[in-house]
């Protein structure tokens, strides 16, 4: 695989487009963002001591959600564009117990980063840029970090089963940047911007299916595997560590 220094996510003009505009390139991004809020709070609630890893955390907006409902003890943000980094250290410079850590996926799958342990790993829109062999392993590396009860939570994009199915879901992908462009006054170059991007070959070929990644979780140990929500291309997943003595 290409190292991040080649990707687009390399290039600032390229990730301050996409900051810029990503609520109309990502299918309901906000209420992705939501629901994770929602399920940050029923199962960790909000009275403190929750530790939390975002990894591929961009400017921080996930951990952001988090941290606004409450409850959140430590929360550790990860990622490899130092801009990025630089982006949500603003955003979340009124909280505390915030940490900042610049690595790619493949620098933690190599033990590099010193992790601690956390109740609840999130990662949005950042583990399908890679390969579904390290996907696996970053996966198993995930499970090593959550203290049992804990859960691991992700938005982000898949590969559709079939090309029919895809076919359709870039279709409504098309219609709802058409009907949010309208909405704003906006306008976005689908095909070159936004489809272009997502059809590039290194891009394209690291996307994998929803039952591969479920199955993937499943096969490492996690319980509670399901989807929790899913529109076109985009879903959220998620997987629990058990405790000791859970079935």
């Amino acid at each position: 695989m290409a190292g991040f220094e080649e990707s687009s996510w390399a290039d600032t003009a390229f990730t301050d487009r996409f900051l810029e505009s990503a609520d109309l390139q990502v299918v309901e991004r906000r209420r992705m963002f939501a629901l994770a809020r929602s399920f940050y709070t029923h199962f960790f609630g909000t009275s403190g001591g929750t530790r939390v890893l975002d990894l591929g955390c961009g400017d921080g907006i996930l951990t952001f959600e988090l941290l606004k409902a409450g409850g959140v003890s430590e929360a550790t943000l990860v990622d490899a564009s130092p801009e990025m980094l630089a982006k949500a250290g603003e955003r979340l410079s009124g909280f505390r117990n915030v940490r900042f850590i610049q690595s790619t996926f493949q620098d933690l799958l190599k033990g590099n980063g010193d992790l601690p342990r956390f109740d609840l790993v999130v990662s949005s829109l950042a583990i399908h840029h890679i390969p579904f062999g390290e996907k696996r392993l970053l996966f198993g590396k995930i499970y090593s970090l959550l203290d049992p009860g804990g859960f691991f939570l992700i938005i982000d994009g898949v590969l559709p089963p079939t090309v029919t199915l895809e076919e359709w879901y870039i279709e409504l992908w098309r219609e709802w940047i058409s009907e949010k462009g309208r909405e704003l006054g906006r306008e976005l170059n689908f095909d070159e911007f936004i489809f272009g991007h997502h059809q590039e070959k290194r891009h394209h070929d690291a996307l994998d299916t929803l039952d591969d990644q479920l199955g993937a979780m499943r096969d490492i140990g996690f319980s509670d595997v399901d989807c929790i929500y899913k529109y076109g291309i985009f879903a959220i997943f998620c997987g629990k560590k058990e405790a000791s003595g859970e079935k």
